[in-house]
């Protein structure tokens, strides 16, 4: 209670003079304010200046700060620069992030704040130089769009691995399109020609999984009746997209690695190693690096999986985006003059820019699609509130009105223990009652998954 009151609570600080902290867009690129962090107490003082925009601080030599303290965890803490200010988030570590006193669980920094990591305390400052890096000049990357410095700072890096056979790590929160990111990076590729394979990590149990992911022999387990070619063989040439990547059990990590590693699969029931030639992209709406702090990600994994990581960011982070947006929504689902001089209203642009959309692009785009179908307005609540949220369209038959209420629930009931978990599925699960597969099954139905 405490941790979820301390990242209510604290908001950004007032910064003025040399303590503003813009993200400033470029000419070729973008830039923000660059910070020092400078170890306090020992025999010596140890200062570390920022090369971007966020920097991830703990033990293991992989973060761009590291300290040598047994009680600061291999991933403790993560900064982050940009157009609102500077923060912190804890990163699930063993003994938390303290902010000035404070155990936070996110938090905005100010000029000398003062952070400890178990044992060692770093204090936060901004520097008077800034740190650049590219943006793009496209507003769209495939299906992606966006015309946001945020957005198209995530189109350079997309523009840059496209030609390339790098492994990339998508993350983001639900609904911020990171399969669409995907299939975007798989047709701007080389092997656009070639199959791009779906699977959900998440929705099988764990040998089910096994199965699709490297294949079976005839007989391998009970009701095996016949020989099954894996996602990896069938992706031969393409592309596999491993989603939900963090619900992989922790069994099969071991086998995915050595894919990752020697581009070999195992079938079930198999003794024989077979070469495959694929390009693997992974996407999650959940912190490896907590994981691996908690021992459910296995930490050599998580190297392998993120050679590229691309951060989608939600939709809160790029309101000025959302007009282009709803345009290319109304592209995708052909929406009639009428209906698009109704949904383009710059009223209602203006309202749908200032609403709250935790389901980010999915939720808008589900929205828009229920205006379209039912023919109906698109409701919105006030600034900060999720859009349509359930009010009841009395002019349609029962039938119709009770279908879209219930479509309605359903989608906001099971987001919300989504947000209320972090995206992380097996835990929803367990606070609605529902079996995971199951709820796999209603999240994909509510357009959630």
């Amino acid at each position: 209670m405490a941790d979820e009151l301390a990242r209510r609570t604290l908001s950004p600080p007032a910064l003025d003079g040399d303590g503003t902290v813009e993200m400033e867009p470029l000419r070729d690129g973008a830039s923000v304010r660059r910070f020092v962090l400078t170890t306090v107490g020992g025999e010596r003082s140890v200062t570390w200046q920022s090369a971007s925009d966020r920097a991830s601080v703990g033990s293991h030599v992989s973060n761009d700060f590291v300290l040598d303290e047994p009680t600061v965890s291999r991933f403790h803490l993560e900064i982050v620069v940009d157009s609102r200010g500077a923060r912190v988030r804890d990163l699930d570590s063993r003994n938390g992030t303290f902010v000035d006193g404070t155990r936070v669980v996110e938090a905005w920094l100010k000029q000398g704040s003062t952070l400890r990591l178990g044992r060692a305390t770093l204090r936060f400052d901004l520097d008077a130089s800034r740190n650049s890096f590219p943006v793009s000049e496209a507003p769209r990357f495939g299906e992606l769009v966006g015309s946001s410095v945020v957005m198209r700072a995530q189109f350079a890096v997309l523009e840059r691995v496209a030609s390339t056979d790098t492994t990339v790590l998508i993350e983001g929160e639900t609904g911020t399109g990171k399969d669409v990111a995907a299939e975007s990076l798989h047709l701007a590729s080389a092997r656009r020609d070639g199959p791009l394979v779906v699977v959900d990590c998440g929705a099988a149990t764990a040998q089910l999984l096994e199965s699709q992911l490297f294949g079976h022999e005839r007989g391998a387990f009970t009701g095996a009746d016949q020989r099954r070619i894996g996602a990896f063989e069938e992706a031969a040439g393409g592309s596999v997209f491993l989603d939900e990547i963090g619900e992989l059990p922790l069994e099969l990590q071991p086998k995915l690695l050595r894919v990752l590693e020697r581009r070999q699969i195992q079938r079930l029931g198999s003794n024989t190693m077979r070469p495959v030639q694929v390009r693997i992209l992974a996407a999650t709406n959940r912190d490896l690096r907590a994981m691996v702090n908690a021992g459910t990600f296995r930490e050599d994994l998580y190297y392998r999986l993120a050679v590229v990581r691309v951060r989608l960011p939600p939709l809160r982070e790029r309101p000025e985006d959302i007009p282009a947006i709803v345009e290319h929504l109304l592209d995708r689902l052909r929406a009639s003059p009428e209906a698009r001089a109704r949904l383009t209203n710059p009223e209602l642009v203006r309202g749908l820019a200032r609403a709250a959309w935790p389901g980010n692009v999915r939720e808008l785009r589900n929205a828009i699609e229920r205006a379209l179908v039912l023919d109906q307005a698109l409701e919105l609540g006030e600034p900060g509130e999720p859009a349509t949220a359930g009010r009841v369209d009395w002019s349609l038959p029962y039938e119709a009105a009770r279908r879209a209420a219930l479509v309605d629930f359903e989608r906001r009931y099971f987001q919300h223990h989504l947000d209320a978990s972090r995206g992380n599925v097996s835990q929803a699960a367990r606070s609605t009652g529902i079996g995971r597969v199951y709820l796999h099954r209603l999240l994909r139905r509510s357009g959630l998954r």
